[in-house]
Parts: structure tokens; sequence; C-alpha cells
């Protein structure tokens, strides 16, 4: 069964399941699920807590040792597992499905890792845990999600933000849920009544937004022109080197243009999304792409990408980052003025 971290305290107010497999790329989500499993295995005595890390160091006769520690005095046990960042290899995978059968009801098995993909999630493994255990996939809300989780969450702690609210929330904290939290317990404390208005928020609250390069891909795949100004300039102003974003604009570019190629030979744009191992949610942005960006504009990009490049590397007093806001706009198709976009 698939719950999210914000069903997790209602659906362990049910009972407990033998295993719990929490994978995702958000932290304060992974912690904040781990710890209310914790909590609530606490109170069926679940006293001890054992921690192991999937790598080649591992000695996994421990983690079934652990199982296999049955006596009247025994105490009940929560095992948590954190896997790697690489997807397991066949002798890690069969490590452990040894370990399914000798689970019983004094072990309770946490996993924590990171996001998964629809392979890694019909993998034997992932489905020998899944079925008497809880799939809790805790990632990162993207852009369009992030404004009814914030809502959500407010309303969990009692706070009663206006739309506006909601929406600097979802600005200044993207990227950033740990500072979301703390933030969000810092109003409670300010205002007890939970009136929550863009006057409060901006005499309380500063920017945490923090952008990943990916993001910037995202908005430019997207044609999101003043999303893209607004995340080159927060990348600028956190001093990231403009090269990492150069290289995995690059990398965005050429596959479309690869994408580009296929297409002109004749193949579906199913089976190019298939042989790219394109995630379903990136389809729609990609199509869209695709039909904006013909192959020739995309050389032209990756030309003018190229010139921002020498033009960090040779001149040292040039300004790469206007160059690349105006390539942004570029992409994204669009003939916003600079100096307009907010």
């Amino acid at each position: 069964m698939r719950v999210y971290p914000e069903q997790l305290t209602q659906r362990l107010s049910q009972g407990l399941c033998k295993t719990y497999l929490l994978f995702g790329n958000e932290p304060l989500l992974k912690q904040e699920s781990i710890q209310n499993i914790l909590d609530e295995a606490a109170k069926q005595g679940f006293d001890e807590k054992h921690r192991f890390t999937i790598d080649s160091q591992l000695n996994w006769q421990d983690i079934y040792d652990c199982c296999q520690a049955l006596s009247l005095f025994a105490n009940r046990q929560v095992l948590i597992i954190t896997f790697p960042e690489n997807p397991l290899t066949a002798a890690q995978a069969n490590a452990l499905k040894e370990l399914a059968p000798l689970l019983h009801q004094d072990v309770l098995l946490v996993f924590d890792g990171p996001r998964l993909n629809k392979k890694q999630e019909s993998a034997q493994w992932f489905t020998l845990f899944q079925k008497e255990g809880l799939y809790v996939p805790c990632n990162t809300p993207d852009a369009r999600q992030l404004p009814r989780f914030i809502e959500n969450r407010c309303h969990s702690l009692g706070l009663k933000p206006d739309h506006e609210s909601i929406l600097l929330l979802a600005q200044w904290h993207e990227g950033n849920l740990l500072a979301l939290s703390q933030s969000l317990m810092k109003l409670q404390l300010l205002y007890p009544d939970g009136e929550l208005t863009l006057v409060r928020l901006k005499e309380a609250l500063s920017r945490h937004n923090h952008y990943t390069p990916f993001q910037l891909t995202d908005a430019l795949i997207e044609g999101k022109a003043k999303r893209a100004i607004r995340i080159v300039r927060q990348l600028e102003a956190e001093g990231v080197e403009i090269t990492i974003l150069l290289r995995v604009i690059q990398k965005e570019l050429v596959q479309l243009c690869k994408m580009q190629e296929y297409g002109a030979s004749g193949m579906g744009l199913s089976k190019i999304f298939d042989h790219f191992r394109v995630w379903q949610n990136r389809r729609a942005p990609l199509t869209a792409a695709l039909h904006r960006l013909p192959l020739p504009a995309l050389m032209q990009l990756l030309r003018s990408l190229a010139d921002i490049e020498t033009m960090v590397k040779t001149d040292f007093d040039s300004q790469p980052w206007p160059a690349l806001a105006a390539f942004s706009l570029n992409m994204c198709g669009h003939t916003v003025q600079l100096s307009s976009v907010n």
C-alpha cells in the first residue's frame, strides 16, 4: 500500500505494519515520517533501535542476528536500513530478500532511501516488502504542488493563511522545506490567532528559497520566462558556479536535439521518451518544448551557451549572468525585457 507523508499519522493510528518503505528526495519529510513511526512504535513496546547502511562494509549477518535474537527477555526492535544513492547490486538485492522471511511481530523494519523510479518500484525486493508494508514516497513538492502542500501544513498547525500568503510562502521557501517548517513554527508563536496576511509575513519572515540547477532547466523546458529569471538571479546571489549551470543546461539541450533527430527519422514520441527513460510527469513539458524548439533553434541555443562559457573562461571582466538571463528568455521563447522581470 502507498500513502503520502501527510497521511502517515492517521494510518499509524490504525496499527503498525511490518515494514515501512520511505524513499524520496526530501530530507524533512523522511525525517518527520521516521520520527512518527518511531513514536508510535515506542508506544507499542519497540524499545530498541538499530541502524544499518547498505554499502560494501555492511555485514548482513548482523541484521539477520537482530531478527533471530528471540528470548523471553528480548526487547521489540526497530531496524532502520539506509539505502545507497545508487541502485542496489544483485548481491545486495538478494541479501535483502533473505531478510524477509526472518521478520516477525517483534521486529519493525524501516527502509530509508533515495527516490525510486518505476523500474525500482517493480523490483522483486521492493514488491516483496511492500506486500505487508507501507510505501511512503517522500518527495519534494514541485512548484505546482507546493501551494497546496503549504495550505495543508498551515491548517494542520492551526494557521489560517489567505491565498496571497500561501503564494508568498511558496515563493520564499521553494526548495527549502526545512526553512518552511521553521517559518511556520515562528508564525505560530508570533500570531496566536493564526491569521496570516502579506503584511504579517513580510514583517516576520525573509526569503529562504533555494533553487537547484535542475529547477532552472525545468523552467526553461516549460517556457516559464519569469520563473527562469527569478531562479537565475537567486542562483547568482547564492554564489553558484555558473559553469555548473551551463553543463546542466547543455546536457538538456543535447538530449532535446537527439529527440528531434529521432523524431525526424520517424520514431514516435512515446518510443523516444521510453528510449531516454523520461519520467511520466516530464513528458508533457518536453512535448511542448519539442514543438516550441525545432532543431535549428536548439543548435543556436547550444552556440549561445558555448559563447557564454567562452566568456566565463576568457574574459574575467565580462558579465555572464545577464547573458545567461538573456539566454533563458530566448529558450523560453519570450520577448520579456530583462528589467521588467520580477
